[in-house]
């Protein structure tokens, strides 16, 4: 049986100010820095030892990732970083109060940007400060792949080489894997997982700092999940 732990950042700074926070860089809070080790210690007390970590190139997500296996003592395993398991880009969005956003747009567009499963916020262009172009970490992504603005059907699209061509390979050669990422990269890889269809993952909440654990049989079928 091979084992699969998802987990939510803990509450990031923009999380508390009610941002749409997408590729912006930004921190946890001290609650999220407590939420990240009681995850770890949920873990532990569970008797599960993970044997690999993934995470994304963003801060909140790294920084989860390192105090939940502090607290694991669980530091010395080896972990991925990988942008494709960034949060989704929401382009123009980003750095806006979503309650603001919703007196100046309406509460129908914000709502159709925030929760449809193919319509993308307004994207940026290449001259915005925010572009990911600017931003060493993502010199690397060739420009037609560089996300300026994501529908969870875009994210899910990029999430799923990380998962196909990195992830799944792993699980096959450690039976307990941790992914520390995102609220919509995670529900990428569960729609993934669970086959589930674009109307049921819509409606998918994901929690900070709450491990989701997923036992599969050989050919990676969810036999069982829960809550830790």
């Amino acid at each position: 049986m091979r084992q699969i732990i998802l987990l939510r950042h803990g509450q990031s700074l923009w999380n508390l100010e009610n941002r749409f926070t997408g590729w912006t860089d930004v921190d946890l809070t001290d609650r999220g820095r407590e939420e990240a080790r009681a995850a770890g210690e949920k873990i532990a007390a569970a008797g599960i030892r993970p044997e690999f970590f993934f995470t994304s190139y963003q801060k909140r997500a790294i920084h989860t990732l390192q105090i939940a296996a502090d607290a694991m003592d669980l530091a010395w395993v080896p972990v991925i970083k990988d942008w494709h398991l960034n949060e989704r880009h929401y382009g123009g969005l980003q750095g806006l109060n979503k309650a603001e956003t919703a007196k100046k747009y309406g509460d129908r567009q914000v709502h159709l940007w925030r929760r449809s499963y193919d319509i993308a916020p307004p994207a940026i262009t290449p001259d915005d400060e925010r572009h990911p172009s600017h931003d060493p970490r993502y010199a690397g992504i060739p420009a037609d792949r560089m996300p300026t603005g994501e529908s969870l059907k875009d994210t899910i699209e990029r999430v799923r080489p990380c998962w196909e061509e990195i992830i799944v390979p792993k699980i096959g050669l450690y039976d307990t894997v941790l992914i520390a990422a995102h609220g919509n990269s995670l529900r990428a890889l569960v729609m993934m997982l669970k086959k589930m269809t674009p109307d049921e993952i819509i409606s998918l909440e994901i929690p900070t700092g709450a491990p989701w654990l997923f036992q599969l049989d050989d050919r990676m079928n969810v036999i069982a999940e829960r809550y830790l």
